[in-house]
This record gives C-alpha cells, sequence and structure tokens, in this order.
C-alpha cells in the first residue's frame, strides 16, 4: 500500500527502533536520578541531544527537548514576547507559517498585548523581503518567523536574508524547520537563525517529542515550571526513550544529506507529477515547480480542476493510498488552507489540492501504484462543472 504521506508523519526508521528498545527492555529511569540506571538514561539523553544538534547546524547546550514541533513553536513565540516589555511585543510572521506560529502569534495579540503583522509571499509561496523589511520596527519588534520550508507546497523560505532583516531591528528569528531538517536541511549558524523548531516523527523518529534549538544567549520566558529541566526552559520528566530514538532519527536524517537521497527524491517527485499530467492535463502544481535548493524535493501539491480533495482523498484511501489535502494538523477543517489562499488560490481552487508527500522510504513502485489509483479515483469523479 503506498504512503506518500510523509509530510504528515514519516514511518519509523529501523535506527530509530534500534536506538529505543535497550531504554524500553530495562526498567524505566528517569534521566535526572542519580543512580546507575539513571545515569544510563542521561547518557541516552546526551547522546541524542549531540546528534540532534549536529542536524541543526547548532551546539549540543542549545538543544531544549520539547514535546514536539508544536510546543516548540509555541515555547519560542510566547517566550519570546513575555521575555520582552510591553511596549516591544511585536510579531512579524510569514503569511504561510504553521498554525503552531500563527496561532500561538495570535493568543500574544489577545493574551499579551502585542502587534502581530503577516509578511505577504508570492504565488510559489515564497515570502516577499521588500514587503517583510517594512513591517520591521527598530526596538518594538520582538521576533520574525519565517519557516525553512513550507510544510503544505514544499516553497523554501530566505531564511538567512529575513534573520538579516530581523537583526538589523533587534529581532529574533525563528525557523520553523520541521519539515525541513532533513532534506535538504537546515544550518542555524550558517543562516543566523536564533530559534529552530524540530520534530522527530517527520524524520522518521517517535511522535511525542520534538526540540527548540536556542541559540546562546537567547532569553526567553518558560511556559512550563517545575522541576527545571532543560536549562530551566521546559520542565518535565525526559523521555529517555522516545529522545534516543529522536536522535537516531536525527543522525540517519543527517546521514541521508551525503547520499543522493535528495536527488532520488527529485527523480521520484518528477515522475509522480508527470503520470498525474498525464491523467489529468490540466492539473495545476501548487508551490515551485522547480523545489531545488531549499525546496522540500519529495513534497508534491497539485490541484484537480472540478475534482473536490475531499472526495479524491476518499477514494485513494479505498484503493490502498495514503496521502493529504494539506497540513495532517488542519485535517478535517472546513476553512481552505491558508497557505494555498496567501499565494493567490480562491477558496475553492483551495478545496481542489491534494498533497503527495515522499520520503526515506518511498519507491518508483510506490509512485507508480499511486498514479494507477489516481487515474481510477479520476474515472469515477466527473468536474464539478460537468455533473
Amino acid at each position: 500500500m503506498p504512503y506518500l504521506d510523509y509530510a504528515a508523519s514519516a514511518p519509523l526508521r529501523a535506527e530509530t527502533l534500534a536506538a529505543m528498545l535497550p531504554l524500553l527492555e530495562r526498567p524505566a529511569a528517569n534521566p535526572s536520578s542519580q543512580h546507575r540506571q539513571g545515569r544510563a538514561a542521561r547518557a541516552a539523553v546526551e547522546t541524542a541531544r549531540e546528534q540532534v544538534a549536529a542536524l541543526a547546524g547548532a551546539a549540543p547546550a542549545e538543544v531544549v527537548f520539547t514535546s514536539g514541533g508544536t510546543e516548540a513553536d509555541n515555547l519560542a513565540v510566547k517566550g519570546a514576547v513575555l521575555a520582552r516589555p510591553p511596549e516591544g511585543r511585536h510579531l512579524v510572521c510569514s503569511a504561510v507559517e504553521h498554525h503552531a506560529v500563527l496561532d500561538a502569534a495570535a493568543w500574544a495579540e489577545a493574551d499579551a498585548g502585542a502587534r502581530v503583522d503577516l509578511a505577504p509571499v508570492d504565488r510559489l509561496g515564497r515570502v516577499e523581503l521588500d514587503r517583510l523589511a517594512p513591517l520591521l520596527q527598530p526596538g518594538r519588534t520582538a521576533l520574525v518567523a519565517v519557516m525553512a520550508a513550507n510544510n503544505e507546497v514544499g516553497t523554501g523560505q530566505p531564511v538567512a536574508a529575513a534573520a538579516d532583516l530581523a537583526h538589523a531591528v533587534g529581532a529574533l528569528l525563528l525557523c520553523d524547520a520541521v519539515q525541513a531538517a532533513g532534506l535538504p536541511g537546515v544550518d542555524m549558524a550558517r543562516d543566523g537563525v536564533d530559534l529552530l523548531a524540530l520534530a522527530s516523527h517527520k524524520l522518521g523518529g517517535p511522535t511525542g517529542v520534538g526540540a527548540l534549538v536556542v541559540r546562546a544567549g537567547t532569553t526567553l520566558r518558560p511556559l512550563l515550571h517545575g522541576g527545571g529541566q532543560e536549562r530551566g526552559l521546559r520542565s518535565g520528566t525526559l523521555p529517555a526513550a522516545a529522545i534516543a530514538g529522536f536522535g537516531a532519527a536525527a543522525d540517519a536524517a543527517l546521514a541521508d544529506r551525503q547520499t543522493d537521497a535528495a536527488t532520488t527524491l527529485t527523480t521520484l517527485r518528477t515522475r509522480l507529477l508527470s503520470g498525474l499530467q498525464t491523467l489529468a492535463p490540466d492539473l495545476q502544481l501548487n508551490g515551485d515547480p522547480t523545489p531545488s535548493g531549499a525546496g522540500l524535493p519529495g513534497l508534491l501539491s497539485v490541484r484537480f480542476p472540478g475534482r473536490r480533495a475531499e472526495d479524491l482523498l476518499l477514494l485513494l484511501d479505498r484503493y490502498g493510498v495514503a496521502c493529504s489535502a494539506g497540513s495532517a494538523c488542519a485535517s478535517g477543517a472546513v476553512a481552505p488552507s491558508h497557505v494555498l489562499v496567501a499565494m493567490g488560490r480562491d477558496p475553492a481552487e483551495a478545496r481542489e489540492t491534494v498533497r503527495f508527500s515522499l520520503g526515506h522510504g518511498s519507491t518508483q513502485a510506490d509512485v507508480d501504484e499511486a498514479v494507477a489509483a489516481v487515474g481510477r479515483a479520476l474515472q469515477v469523479l466527473a468536474p464539478e462543472g460537468a455533473r
């Protein structure tokens, strides 16, 4: 059964399971405990911290483990706002950020006296720097949020340039790298990122664990209080087994960058797009048509004019193909994708969009089976205008 929904969650890697099993099979131990079992759990956590730091281009001491990407984004946005005086609580977010960023910013505006501006994007979904810059206010803007690559359409973003603009006015740069951390990859030091959000399960690690990488010297207010774990920024007992799995997945993802994995995914994506265009010549591509460089090599977002995405997904699921209409976090939502609307699609067009995403276990057979299933589905579904 073809799985083409890696952008929602990647299947568990073998390396991940191998790293987790020893910690799951022995008696549970708190990594903060001083006995032998506790020290062993702590050692596994610190090994993972080094692996995640290497993936992000950061120092191990800068990695703060969280419950996932959503918590990481919330800690970044809310923590940055609350660390500033009321007159310095201005946020600028790209219009295509994940809801974990946008909804946290909305909270800051409603409950913490912040002001939020959205930076527009072009028709490919890329932030327009000449329209971002005028939104920034020296001494008042606390945080600028520009993701590494968009989770719905795959377009890469000008993170380093956005960081330069943010730093020029004394603001921090938050980069949600949940999708791009594996391929094409990120480098926090190279791009001048202050806060980097990661999620284990997008890399082939377990769900329920992620990280906010906090550049040394960056001030944040913690959201959780208790035992003072993670340098006081995120209290709570650390799940050693899950963190070990996260580290192993990060290590494997970093190794993928040294191979032709990105080229393989690009080739599979091209094959998928070609097959779909043969079936539906009126198909329209969302996002960057050549996602090289900072774009996501295995993500394909396409619109099937006259066919509702929910109908296509229902049939594809029946035929054994897993894909989605957009962000899995917004599945079931009535509102059209905010990303596609920001790119210029009208709500009706946005509801005709399907997202296919490939990853470390994808094969040519998966792509060919998916194309065949789409062909069957399109035979069943007549375009809206033909009904």
